[in-house]
């Protein structure tokens, strides 16, 4: 589960060599800027042992970042001039060159201010012996393989459907610093003189504020089966994009973006929900799902909760696996007529007035109380917490699902009520508030350090990492332009 934060103040350039490569340390990385950190976690069984490790991956952050804060909410803090964001930099080795020339490419494509918003990603599988029983009781007739992928797929398209509901329920990004829209034209409200919002948004984060291309305007894939995917991605990547050409991958003989196409790389399509597999060394996400199917998905909607030390906590992940195992076993109908929109348009409804009273959404057609909507996929939902729970020996996943039932009945629960009360209750500006709750977390880790071995650990793994980039880097063979044909040959290859 890869979690990002912003450190703030942002006058740092570097990350510090202490918390070890961003190139090749598995559990903290570089996001976007080098003031962007990720942290991720292990693939691990249970919700609980995974926040444990999230949890001491922030302990270990706080032991090297002297007087820097991690930031705690998802919209970044009051940020620098749109050229002194600075790019994250992974070294001299052309996979390190690669990484960087592609955040070259998204600051081109997107700008910088749009890359440093922050949020979690909460990556779910089901238990791989699970699968043939499953496929056994379908009757389906086929490999392991493609029946695996297929309920995969079938889970994403139900996630494009329901995940409004985590918007409603999780969405924690009602408002942001004035200054992040850097004077565009905008329909949010004034809260203060240095704070925009909409009073009832969810999550603003998630809103056609961010993320937005016109490049990718065409791209839709709505997951009808794994192929249709992945064709649609490898295409994009394949695909000029007149404005991109027109700029070239070069300006004064130096990198600018990868290619001028409409994706650089396939991980550039911003989507709320990925299907994923585990690359090899050199492989590349496209080639794996194509030669193996789909491991698990990649959930990537979820805002940080800035009450929240670690940004999530169990109750959000023990709801958030009961409402994705409803997502992999309820049925799941292909995408017709105008679903695969509507799914879409009631998503951006409720990042952007999930609270108002009364909202209506569309299903099949028809028009919808979101909150009696709400209830329903929660009731629906409960007989799966109940088996979790029963696996679990615990109760857990149903106390879960009952904090979420209180949050619809009641909207003054919901995060991103308490984010608007809390501001209003301390008059404070969303940067004031941002950096009280920054505050109280740092105070919170450093005030309950790692053990003296587990600190240890984490400091060989950095020196470890250390030494990998430097390995790497010494012996690199080949020259980068030759590396970059490579690597866009390997998608045109399969394209053909």
């Amino acid at each position: 589960m890869p979690a990002r934060h912003q450190r703030c103040p942002s006058g740092a350039d570097t990350t510090p060599e202490e918390l070890g490569s961003a190139l090749t340390n598995e559990q903290i990385t570089t996001d976007y800027s080098e003031s962007l950190l990720e942290f991720i976690t292990p693939a691990l069984a249970d919700p609980a042992d995974t926040l444990a490790s999230l949890d001491k991956i922030h302990r270990f952050a706080y032991s090297k970042l002297g007087n820097e804060y991690l930031w705690s909410p998802s919209m970044p803090c009051p940020l620098p001039a749109e050229e002194d964001i600075p790019i994250a930099y992974y070294g001299t080795s052309n996979i390190g060159k690669l990484k960087y020339v592609y955040r070259q490419g998204l600051a081109l494509r997107y700008g910088k201010t749009m890359q440093c918003i922050a949020g979690i990603h909460y990556n779910f599988s089901l238990p791989e012996a699970l699968w043939p029983v499953l496929k056994q009781a379908e009757g389906f007739v086929g490999t392991d393989r493609d029946y695996q992928s297929l309920a995969y797929i079938a889970l994403i398209r139900n996630f494009r459907r329901y995940s409004w509901l985590l918007m409603y329920l999780f969405g924690a990004s009602p408002a942001l610093d004035a200054g992040f829209l850097r004077g565009h034209a905008h329909q949010l409200e004034q809260f203060d003189a240095d704070t925009l919002y909409l009073p009832y948004a969810t999550s603003l984060r998630m809103s056609d504020l961010g993320y937005q291309s016109s490049a990718q305007a065409g791209l839709t894939p709505c997951y009808n089966d794994l192929n249709s995917y992945t064709d649609s991605l490898r295409k994009a990547v394949a695909t000029p994009y007149a404005p991109y050409v027109e700029i070239g991958t070069h300006k004064d003989g130096e990198w600018v973006q990868l290619n001028t196409n409409i994706l650089q790389i396939e991980n550039e399509y911003y989507s709320t929900i990925r299907p994923k597999r585990v690359t090899y060394t050199g492989e590349r996400p496209i080639q794996a799902l194509m030669a193996r199917g789909v491991q698990y998905v990649e959930a990537r909607c979820l805002d940080i909760n800035p009450f929240l030390p670690t940004g999530i906590d169990l109750t959000e992940a023990r709801f958030l696996d009961a409402f994705l195992l409803y997502c992999a076993l309820n049925d799941s109908p292909l995408f017709e007529n105008n679903e695969c929109g509507n799914a879409t348009a009631n998503f951006l409804t409720v990042v952007k007035e999930g609270r108002r009273p009364g909202l209506q959404l569309q299903r099949r057609g028809q028009a919808v109380d979101m909150k009696e909507w709400a209830a329903e996929l929660l009731e629906k939902i409960a007989p799966l917490a109940a088996l979790l729970d029963r696996s679990h020996a615990g109760d857990s996943h149903s106390k879960a699902l009952d904090e979420q039932f209180a949050k619809v009945k009641d909207s003054s629960l919901t995060p991103s009520a308490q984010v608007l009360a809390s501001m209003t209750l301390h008059k404070e500006s969303f940067a004031q508030f941002s950096m009280r709750q920054s505050q109280a977390h740092a105070e919170f880790f450093r005030n309950q350090p790692l053990s003296q071995e587990e600190q240890a650990g984490f400091e060989e793994a950095a020196r470890k990492s250390l030494v990998q980039q430097a390995e790497l880097e010494q012996n690199e063979v080949g020259d980068f332009d030759v590396f970059v044909g490579s690597y866009q040959a390997s998608i045109l290859a399969i394209s053909n």
